[in-house]
């Protein structure tokens, strides 16, 4: 731990930075396996927040770690710092007053509360993409689910890595029956519900 850290109190406050975007400063969290479909419809999300001139940001789990994380592997001290940096980089955008929509596979709910700790509970929901191991194995975009079974990936989740199913998710969506712009739709009504973004005049 640094010493010698002294946090610096800023003259404008998050709800300050919040009062011109008409909306409230949340973070939606999508967790699920590798080709549940996270990353589709967190684009198809904020595509639909966009349309309704809701300030968001996205992040990815594939461009946090060509960038931000591309020094940590794929150990378990690795996985949770990923996330750990992931959460943190959320909590700026939410003092910055946005929407940040983050698509990452959170895989234990051990997990997943530590990163809904991070955020007050009014800011924060978790969105469980529902996705039996077999169908994201047929759909495996990238190739990863054949790597694994061919040796070639270790610790690879779902396979030889543990998923454990969100138990704590406010938002469980079936990503079998529901296609990603469908879950986007959820969503969206989900933060009307609550009053995190305005009804549209």
């Amino acid at each position: 731990m640094a010493k010698n850290i002294h946090s610096t109190k800023t003259l404008i406050s998050k709800n300050d930075r919040a009062l011109f975007k008409n909306h409230r400063p949340y973070c939606i969290w999508l967790t699920g396996l590798s080709a549940s479909g996270k990353s589709t419809t967190a684009n198809a999300l904020e595509f639909e927040l966009n349309k309704q001139g809701v300030h968001t940001y996205l992040l990815d789990g594939d461009n946090i770690r060509s960038d931000l994380n591309k020094d940590l592997g794929f150990d378990d001290n690795d996985r949770d710092e990923n996330i750990r940096r992931a959460s943190a980089v959320a909590k700026l955008f939410i003092d910055a007053g946005l929407i940040v929509i983050c698509a990452f596979i959170t895989p234990t709910n051990s997990i997943r509360k530590k990163v809904r700790d991070v955020f007050t509970p009014n800011e924060f929901c978790e969105v469980f993409l529902d996705t039996p191991l077999a169908v994201a194995e047929q759909r495996d975009p990238k190739g990863l689910y054949r790597k694994a079974r061919a040796g070639e990936l270790n610790k690879f989740t779902g396979i030889d890595s543990p998923f454990e199913p969100s138990v704590d998710a406010e938002l469980t969506l079936n990503t079998v029956k529901n296609t990603p712009e469908e879950c986007a739709i959820q969503i969206t009504e989900f933060l009307l519900r609550n009053n995190i973004i305005p009804l549209q005049k």
